[in-house]
């Protein structure tokens, strides 16, 4: 049986064939900092190869799924923003190798799920979400362009029409709200939450392997095909926009804790 790597910002474990990733940085919430991103590409490299295993769980360590980006790291970015040329391959690897996993991956959104917190939640096949958190795409608040995967998938879940108003504005939809919608599959009570990501993983796990996979790959066809068409660009109107004025704004009104004043 291979053995999963070992890394410092995330957990992976199996039972049985289950493989379980689990960003770990709870005392951050699980925001991206510069090893979260790297480490995120070998856990999913790991998953897509695995041959001991049929279904993929992921989820966060402590209250939140993924904050996002950790605000230490967004500011290292601005001051320095040849920094985020690395970020944004590491980004384009994350988002095509999720979506090059041919076995289902389930999300288990046991928290907030922020920024590319979000768009790895709604990249994976099926998600169950703790009715206390709330999933959105704030990039635009903080002055960058929703480059990292955003455009690929929210129109394919809840339409053209919702995806623009929810990515143009960065609000943060409540689990119930986004149940509703059609972004995510399951809000449930907290307490109902690994009882319900369990028995579903059996479910898929007493299947028929080949043809859930096959199923799964199908399904994805559009969305790579979406990736293909939108990624480089989204990436590079991104990396763009990490050098405006507008998003050093963003990065000291965070820190200064007050509304940003953006460029007329």
């Amino acid at each position: 049986m291979s053995t999963p790597p070992r890394l410092d910002t995330i957990l992976l474990d199996r039972r049985g064939r289950l493989l379980v990733i689990t960003l770990n940085r709870p005392d951050s919430l699980n925001a991206f900092n510069l090893a979260l991103h790297d480490e995120l590409v070998i856990a999913l490299d790991f998953a897509r190869d695995d041959p001991d295993s049929d279904v993929v769980l992921l989820t966060g360590s402590g209250r939140a799924f993924s904050a996002g980006g950790d605000l230490d790291h967004i500011a290292r970015n601005a001051a320095e923003p040849e920094r985020f040329d690395h970020e944004v391959r590491i980004a384009r690897t994350i988002v095509l190798t999720l979506l090059d996993i041919a076995k289902p991956v389930i999300c288990r959104m046991n928290g907030h799920a922020v920024g590319l917190g979000a768009t790895l939640a709604l990249l994976c096949d099926v998600i169950f979400a703790a009715e206390t958190a709330r999933i959105g795409d704030p990039h635009v608040q903080v002055g960058l362009a929703a480059g990292d995967g955003g455009a690929i998938v929210w129109a394919q879940r809840i339409g053209l029409t919702r995806a623009k108003e929810f990515l143009l504005t960065g609000e943060l939809l409540t689990a119930p709200r986004a149940a509703e919608l059609g972004l995510i599959n399951h809000s449930l009570p907290a307490d109902q939450l690994d009882a319900a990501v369990e028995a579903f993983c059996e479910r898929l796990l007493a299947g028929a392997q080949m043809a859930i996979r096959y199923t799964k790959q199908l399904t994805n066809l559009e969305l790579k095909r979406t990736a293909e068409l939108v990624l480089d660009q989204g990436l590079a109107w991104e990396s763009e926009t990490v050098r405006s004025r507008d998003h050093a704004e963003a990065v000291a009104a965070l820190r200064d804790k007050r509304p940003p004043r953006f460029e007329a």
